[in-house]
């Protein structure tokens, strides 16, 4: 599979003779999928009612869209009113394995517990939980931290044995692409499927009748992995004006990284993009000339000791979210907390 700039195989990007070679499996990816669906929604199937509020977050095209700083934000929006969220994911990326529920820990390792939970737990501040089902994570969540009065799900909008309140999907710049389901298009799931809400960058915006909330992205400064320098971004141009600067992602969408530190006035003299959830390969990041900026979650895997280690540098994101989502959110949460808590029912 050759992957366009964008992180996505080209024919994923408009409908060529490529993709439509793929148009039968695609179909019955769809067919299978629509049955699924309504197997849950009918009823033959029984989802797991949390006593909580349960939020998720998702998107409805393979690869990354951003969720992860979503879910960051919302679980900080959440705290400043009041609320005391959790947090629960699949845990992507784990040992293959180890599908049972544990908790994320300080000192847990991304094969442990996956790169986003990971992230998620140092960066929100909130308890993490993962396992195979999602459910069976909220249910230990909540036993072990019964001050949690909401959860947040990473991911899990396919995924429907834990029930939602609220269903948030997140977009980004790439859109629908060729507007095929998979393998001949992006396409989990109809790009019209039911949603409370649309998060994405304006040029993401349609006519529908769901609320859409606008983000952006930008650095929020850069951080060295040998001895922690919290550089802001105008520091770091002034810092290494006269020297290389590289950058490599292992996200859903290497390019939207590269981009926004473009539009940040960094001039990049080589990028390496790899798979969502992969390890940088220490040799091909030892490769790239003069300093290197990473995404948070690559960061993660890069150890003391790998050569080039003090030229690395993780780049948090600073989410400028449209204003008007806490207060939406906060305002579907109070309409939703009538319904009357029943405790753990079997999944």
């Amino acid at each position: 599979m050759t992957p366009a700039a964008g992180g996505w195989p080209r024919w994923w990007l408009r409908r060529s003779a490529a993709a439509c070679l793929l148009l039968p499996p695609a179909l019955l990816f769809a067919a299978a999928a629509a049955l699924r669906r309504r197997a849950w929604q009918s009823g033959w199937l029984r989802p797991w009612r949390a006593p909580v509020p349960v939020i998720i977050v998702g998107n409805v095209t393979a690869g990354g869209s951003g969720k992860t700083p979503v879910v960051a934000y919302l679980a900080q929006a959440l705290r400043d009113a009041g609320w005391h969220p959790g947090i629960v994911s699949r845990g992507y990326g784990r040992r293959r394995a180890d599908a049972r529920p544990l908790a994320v820990q300080d000192d847990s390792t991304p094969e442990q517990v996956g790169d986003e939970p990971l992230l998620l737990h140092r960066i929100s501040g909130c308890p993490v939980w993962v396992a195979a089902r999602r459910a069976q994570a909220a249910q230990c969540l909540l036993r072990a931290h019964p001050r949690v009065d909401v959860l947040l799900g990473d991911d899990g909008l396919q995924h429907f044995a834990l029930a939602r309140d609220l269903q948030l999907v997140v977009v980004d710049a790439r859109g629908r692409g060729n507007g095929w389901p998979l393998p001949a298009g992006p396409l989990r799931e109809p790009w019209g499927r039911p949603r409370d809400a649309t998060l994405g960058p304006p040029q993401a915006r349609a006519d529908s009748p769901e609320p859409f909330f606008e983000l952006r992205r930008s650095p929020a400064g850069m951080r060295n992995l040998a001895d922690g320098r919290l550089l802001q971004t105008a520091q770091f141009l002034q810092r290494y004006a006269a020297e290389d600067v590289s950058a490599a992602a292992a996200i859903g969408h290497p390019g939207q990284f590269f981009d926004m530190l473009r539009a940040a006035g960094l001039t990049l003299r080589h990028t390496a993009g790899a798979p969502d959830h992969q390890a940088l390969p220490p040799e091909v990041l030892a490769r790239l000339p003069g300093q290197i900026l990473l995404t948070e979650k690559d960061a993660l895997k890069c150890r003391p000791g790998q050569p080039g280690f003090e030229r690395l540098w993780a780049v948090p994101l600073r989410l400028e979210v449209d204003p008007a989502l806490p207060g939406w959110l906060l305002s579907r949460l109070r309409r939703d907390q009538s319904r009357s808590s029943d405790g753990f029912t079997p999944a």
